[in-house]
């Protein structure tokens, strides 16, 4: 027995799965944001049990001013991640991805932009991870990157640019269904 998946479904599917990710980054990007704000001026102890089990603490006693440089990194990278699901949701949401035809501007502009968001998602998390490196060198105890959140940013670069090649292959590709559309 065979089944058959339309690409209507799918597209269903990926919408709730979007949602439920975009849920995710806001709530990271948000726990980050808070604590980083609660550890500064409420509770320095927090430091110990900064985000999803983070001790950050060791950074907090050496400096206050690079624990604030460097949880603003993390919240940097973690509202880029938020800001792409956004961008993604709201595409689907307003029904602006048609599979009748693909190649519309709307779309093109939304791989542009996660393009751009991916690269500053990488070149944040690479500037995170020679700080954590840096603390490091000084002596001071970090985490691990993955704990982070700020692992992979090469990743994250290397995605910016394949969509960035994949951007201008759409590219072309509307201006060919544009020529296309003007000869009918």
């Amino acid at each position: 027995m065979e089944i058959k998946i339309s690409s209507t479904r799918i597209l269903k599917i990926l919408h709730v799965l979007s949602w439920i990710l975009f849920l995710g980054v806001c709530v990271e990007a948000g726990g980050i944001i808070f604590n980083t704000l609660f550890t500064l001026f409420i509770n320095p102890i927090s430091a110990h049990n900064f985000w999803e089990g983070a001790d950050l603490s060791s950074l907090y006693k050496y400096d206050r001013g690079y624990f604030t440089v460097f949880t603003f990194l993390m919240s940097i990278a973690a509202v880029m991640k938020a800001i792409i699901f956004y961008l993604i949701v709201k595409i689907l949401y307003d029904k602006k991805l048609d599979m009748s035809q693909p190649f519309s501007k709307e779309v093109g502009k939304l791989i542009f932009n996660i393009c751009y968001l991916t690269f500053g998602i990488g070149l944040f998390s690479a500037w995170g991870v020679k700080h954590v490196k840096w603390f490091v060198k000084q002596g001071v105890i970090m985490p691990d990157i993955q704990d982070l959140h700020i692992g992979g940013a090469d990743v994250w670069i290397f995605m910016s640019i394949t969509l960035f090649v994949i951007a201008h292959i759409f590219r072309k590709g509307i201006e060919i269904q544009q020529e296309n559309e003007l000869t009918v």
